[in-house]
């Protein structure tokens, strides 16, 4: 399985800027790599795995902004069509 975390975070302040970095140097240490600007991906085994790696990302969240998280099959994430010009 993969887990999916997408996140829009506000960036206006240096102080916003300091919890955007935090928290993406959160993910990475988690081992999520980036697939695109916001958007980081980590291979899971089984559901106990996505289970604690969710509660992880819940407690590390900024106090703005919105992330959400998908829970996607091999299968599905190998589906994924690139389109690239």
């Amino acid at each position: 399985m993969r887990i999916l975390v997408f996140f829009d975070l506000p960036t206006e302040t240096a102080t916003d800027r300091r919890v955007y970095s935090k928290f993406r140097k959160f993910l990475i240490k988690e081992g999520f790599i980036m697939m695109q600007e916001s958007v980081y991906v980590k291979l899971v085994l089984n559901t106990s795995i996505t289970n604690s790696v969710k509660e992880k990302v819940n407690k590390n969240k900024p106090p703005k902004g919105i992330i959400q998280m998908l829970v996607i099959t091999e299968k599905q994430f190998n589906s994924m069509e690139y389109i690239i010009r």
